[in-house]
């Protein structure tokens, strides 16, 4: 899971005037490579709530663990979370029972699959798009996304969907 800030350049109108900032958060699933991403105005722990409760409702399988970075999106600081102070989104996890894995600072290589899609939608999407408003946003990058559940080679050719739907009916996923 991360979190994407959407270029200046593809927000324009009202949006560019009020100096308004959108924010793209994406979650992937490892196994099955199912891509779910939501629109923000703001990057916090507040945001980062709203958006795993908005994921546990689009996965059709319980969610074991979430890989995040650092950011205090999703925690307090570093140092804090040491110490075992909590942010609201990792209140949240442990609330659901969900398991919070950090990456080690400065290493964004090991969210590759979240960076390779954030770069892919930079090239594909925000490069060719402009954003009136967060409602404009949501409703592009809505279609964007289901554009983009596509069947892939390492799932024998079948999208991410298909591939939930093949495993949920055999009783492999839980």
């Amino acid at each position: 899971m991360d979190v994407k800030v959407v270029p200046s350049g593809c927000i324009t109108g009202n949006a560019k005037i009020m100096e308004e900032h959108f924010f793209q958060y994406t979650a992937i699933d490892e196994y099955s490579r199912f891509r779910y991403v939501a629109a923000f105005k703001k990057q916090r722990a507040y945001s980062s709530v709203q958006f795993l409760d908005m994921l546990i409702k689009a996965f059709r399988f319980k969610i074991e663990c979430i890989q995040t970075d650092n950011g205090m999106k999703f925690i307090k600081s570093y140092d804090e979370h040491k110490k075992g102070k909590q942010s609201l989104f990792e209140a949240r996890l442990k609330e659901l029972g969900i398991r919070h894995k950090l990456i080690l600072p400065y290493t964004p290589r090991h969210n590759r699959k979240v960076v390779r899609s954030h770069r892919k939608d930079n090239d594909y999407f925000y490069a060719t798009h402009r954003f009136h408003s967060l409602e404009d946003f949501k409703q592009q990058l809505a279609v964007h996304n289901r554009h983009n559940n596509f069947p892939m080679r390492p799932l024998n050719w079948h999208s991410p969907k298909e591939y939930i739907l093949y495993h949920l009916n055999d009783g492999l996923l839980h």
